[in-house]
């Protein structure tokens, strides 16, 4: 795991001066390297050694991408959230929720289509980055109105300032943002 986390940290990068407005986080040298990938998915689901997810839950698109990877190191099924969802007929049924503002003070819509949670799943949540925890809060919403439940949140790095919002969202991490 700690070379993991190194790897992790050496191919992260930052754009542009902290001043800047456009400043931001660049983690695309994560998808690059193959021995990060090849470990993200075992390392996110060892932060849950106690849960027996049935199936994990990411948003589009870094939290589909770990979560596809976390839920086939654990042997079960992928639910993906999709912002701004959309009905492809009237057959095609969605849970929907609008999160609480984000890091760029946008609220999104989110949803999963129904076929996807059932009641007496446990959900494991996965994503790259939680900065204000909106969109794994609402994503906790989505697994509630299924009637499944929720183990927790495994992010790559916790960014969050409120450390109540990420005990409510039982969120766990391989790095905290001042790692970076």
């Amino acid at each position: 795991m700690s070379e993991l986390r190194h790897r992790l940290r050496t191919t992260f990068r930052w754009l542009g001066d902290r001043t800047d407005p456009d400043f931001r986080a660049d983690v695309t040298g994560w998808w690059r390297d193959a021995d990060i990938l090849g470990g993200m998915g075992a390392a996110l689901s060892r932060l849950f050694p106690d849960e027996e997810p049935t199936v994990v839950m990411g948003t589009q698109s870094r939290g589909s991408l770990l979560g596809v990877l976390c839920a086939q190191h654990l042997g079960v099924g992928f639910a993906e959230v999709r912002k701004n969802p959309g009905c492809a007929a009237d057959s095609d049924a969605w849970w929907q929720v609008t999160t609480a503002p984000d890091y760029r003070d946008e609220h999104l819509e989110l949803g999963v289509r129904r076929n996807l949670l059932r009641s007496g799943d446990t959900v494991l949540f996965v994503d790259d980055w939680a900065a204000t925890g909106a969109q794994a809060t609402a994503s906790r919403t989505l697994v509630q109105m299924s009637g499944a439940k929720w183990c927790g949140a495994a992010v790559v790095v916790d960014g969050l300032e409120s450390s109540a919002v990420r005990r409510d969202l039982n969120l766990r991490s391989l790095l905290h943002v001042r790692d970076l």
